[in-house]
């Protein structure tokens, strides 16, 4: 899309930035941008290690339930939890 443009399109768009937003504004606009970008990194960064973060709690807590309790109260016991909640 943006590699028909060219050097004289990118000109031209630069200059209508710079007529429409001015030369006081322009630096602004480009470091919100640039803030923007970082937060939005960071955000997306933060939603795949999260998913990371459940799947290894959930193994470690599988991990540490002992094989030698009784299955059958550990179900009641979780039924009670979540219907308490």
């Amino acid at each position: 899309m943006l590699s028909n443009i060219g050097v004289p399109g990118l000109i031209l768009i630069i200059l209508f930035a710079l007529i429409v937003f001015g030369p006081k504004r322009l630096p602004e606009l480009g470091r919100s941008m640039g803030k923007t970008l970082k937060e939005f990194k960071s955000a997306t960064k933060g939603l795949t290690g999260d998913e990371e973060t459940v799947e290894v709690s959930a193994t470690t807590a599988a991990a540490t339930v002992k094989p030698t309790e009784d299955m059958g109260e550990n179900i009641i016991h979780t039924e009670s939890k979540v219907s308490n909640e």
